[in-house]
């Protein structure tokens, strides 16, 4: 089902994913009907909500809606709401955050301006349970050539991002199989191949602490993280110097779960992350290069995972 499409074609496609967020989805969208940007269009994929998503959008025809009858998860939404898009640029949005009037208009003037870069990303302004917060140093932004600083964590926010439509088209878009840090690992793809430029202004207001988040919902985020970084590490296009962070990267995570499971009992769980950390470190030769092909854990294990 899509509503009110327009006739003429934007530059900039606004992507939210949403279920059940009719409590804090009016806000969301009024923030984006006040950038002073206005060539724009806004999709929305409706996850199968049932809080009344539905009926607070028929107040907003400009959307362009997209609903469907069951839960598909985040990345399905949003490769729904690429599909669909028109625009030049794609932007996403968070069902629950908020952008600041000037956000568009500062991307696509720095767009504009660098017509060979792939994407820029901003600031961002925290709120956890209604109280302003400071990032902590982990979480620190940086520009360029990112891809070692994007390996420990995702250091953009997906409602931060404006990317050209061709490079998403061209390392794909949202891992489904992924339930958690899907953002992570399409920006791994993404700077693995490109420099992303960082815009230090704090454009986009970034709300947590409510349970519905994903980082609630699942314990052990590294779980995650390990799959996107054993799919990364297959990639063929990888210098040998990517190549040798990933497997550092991996061997510390790896580490991590495999202590965090033997602390609970988790035996069985543990040992495949202790074997996995060893594996790593026997790929790493002299030179800091892998010396064998690596194989992605079985989805059956992230499946596990999910469970846990």
């Amino acid at each position: 089902m899509e509503i009110a499409r327009k006739s003429e074609k934007p530059a900039v496609s606004v992507i939210i994913p949403a279920f059940n967020r009719a409590w804090c989805l009016e806000a969301t969208l009024q923030s984006v009907w006040s950038q002073t940007f206005k060539n724009f269009e806004v999709i929305l994929v409706d996850d199968a909500s049932s809080d009344g998503t539905l009926a607070l959008m028929r107040r907003f025809p400009q959307v362009r809606v997209h609903r469907w009858q069951e839960n598909r998860g985040v990345s399905a939404a949003r490769n729904q709401g690429i599909e669909m898009a028109r625009g030049e640029w794609i932007c996403f949005l968070d069902s629950d955050d908020r952008w600041l009037d000037n956000k568009l208009q500062v991307q696509v003037d720095w767009m504009q301006s660098h017509p060979k870069s792939p994407a820029c990303y901003t600031d961002e302004i925290w709120i956890r349970n209604g109280v302003r917060v400071n990032p902590k140093n982990k979480h620190r932004k940086y520009s360029g050539d990112i891809f070692r600083h994007c390996l420990p964590l995702c250091i953009i926010s997906p409602s931060s991002i404006m990317m050209r439509a061709s490079i998403l088209e061209a390392i794909g878009g949202f891992d489904t199989d992924l339930a958690a840090c899907e953002d992570y690992d399409l920006w791994l793809r993404l700077a693995s191949r490109d420099p992303v430029e960082f815009i230090p202004e704090q454009l986009i207001i970034k709300t947590g602490g409510h349970a519905d988040q994903l980082s609630h919902k699942y314990r052990g985020m590294d779980r995650f993280r390990v799959y996107a970084l054993e799919k990364i590490l297959i990639q063929d296009h990888l210098s040998p110097q990517q190549r040798t962070w990933v497997l550092e990267m991996l061997i510390e995570k790896c580490s991590i779960l495999h202590t965090g499971y033997r602390n609970r009992g988790k035996h069985e769980e543990a040992r495949v992350y202790d074997r996995a950390a060893q594996q790593y470190r026997e790929m790493l030769d002299g030179n800091g290069n892998t010396s064998h092909a690596v194989q992605p854990f079985e989805k059956e294990m992230l499946l596990h995972a999910l469970e846990d």
